[in-house]
């Protein structure tokens, strides 16, 4: 956890055990027994200023309780062949797990399309893989391992980034203020692999305008990694477009079962099923509609790093012509 200030560790805590219901029950979703674990992740993302972080904790317990946060994994997308296409559109996976126990999230920022439905069912999506990561995988990894295991890698797949994807800016800056605001420092490290050779020109802009803790978790692997992320986790545990050179993070070039970002792949068939049965546990209607969430107001800096990126692709395409971009590269602050 790097170093902790004990002092504003225990002021934050002295601050939270004053807090009342509803908002106590719902920092149990959060925390899931991992107090202290929380308060650092939230005192990190306000440079250990205790009063911001404070303020920080009880504005998202807020937003969780108004949005009935707590219910989200009770409220399955229907019917199944929508789901299917949110996820053939939105790829994000579970691939595996690192030596260590954290969680590998595969992400295909250059091919995820995102216009196959409204934009309340990705932000739906999105949470609800949050929320299972949260109240699931990661108490199931901790308890495995016999270890507090709250944060989770990422790789972030740069194939076949375009400047159409210039369209996905407003949404990508919707996502990444939920994840700012709601779930600080979840991220252990941001490994970004099949960068595009423009990215290096975009990721100079971007570098300075993110924060120095976000800097540090950033890798820009070569190629598909293949070889960085073998010394941090198992072959098996590899997400599917980082297993040979040249593979991408096409959606068919693995089996079904194998392309983690598939419907049919086991973590997305583990997640669907669990959200359906939370549904009959608790009674839940299923129907149709998306779970709307109120959007936050995205802060000052993610507004700034999303018009910089698109003034640079702007840039590029009437400059160069070049069909690649750095879209989807909005990390700031996870």
């Amino acid at each position: 956890m790097g170093e902790v200030s004990q002092d504003a560790l225990d002021k934050l805590k002295s601050l939270m055990d004053q807090v009342e219901e509803p908002l106590q029950r719902t920092f149990q979703n959060v925390h899931q027994g991992y107090v202290t674990e929380t308060l650092i992740r939230f005192l990190k993302a306000r440079e250990w200023n205790v009063s911001k972080a404070h303020r920080m904790l009880v504005d998202s317990l807020n937003w969780r309780v108004q949005n009935e946060i707590d219910n989200i994994l009770s409220k399955p997308i229907v019917p199944p062949d929508l789901y299917r296409s949110i996820r053939d559109s939105q790829l994000i996976g579970l691939s595996g797990y690192s030596k260590e126990g954290l969680p590998v999230y595969a992400i295909g920022v250059g091919l995820s399309t995102f216009d196959k439905a409204s934009v309340h069912y990705y932000v739906q999506s999105h949470i609800q893989i949050n929320e299972y990561r949260d109240r699931v995988v990661l108490p199931s990894s901790s308890k495995k391992h016999g270890q507090p295991i709250t944060t989770c890698v990422k790789v972030l797949d740069m194939t076949g980034l375009k400047f159409s994807a210039l369209n996905q800016i407003k949404l990508l800056t919707i996502i990444s203020s939920i994840d700012d605001l709601n779930y600080p420092e979840k991220t252990n490290t941001y490994y970004i692999v099949n960068a595009p050779y423009i990215f290096s020109a975009c990721w100079k802009v971007v570098k300075p305008l993110l924060q120095e803790r976000t800097r540090r978790k950033v890798q820009v692997l070569p190629g598909c990694g293949r070889d960085e992320l073998l010394q941090i986790m198992d072959e098996a545990s590899l997400p599917h477009f980082c297993r040979k050179e040249g593979s991408g993070s096409s959606r068919r070039s693995e089996g079904s079962s194998e392309n983690c970002y598939s419907l049919d792949h086991p973590f997305h068939q583990e997640l669907y099923n669990y959200i359906k049965e939370q549904s009959r546990i608790h009674s839940e209607p299923i129907k149709q509609g998306s779970f709307h969430v109120d959007f936050p107001e995205p802060p000052a800096e993610e507004v700034e790093i999303a018009k910089t990126i698109e003034s640079e692709l702007h840039k590029f395409e009437n400059c160069n012509g070049v069909s690649d971009s750095l879209d989807g590269l909005k990390i700031n602050g996870d």
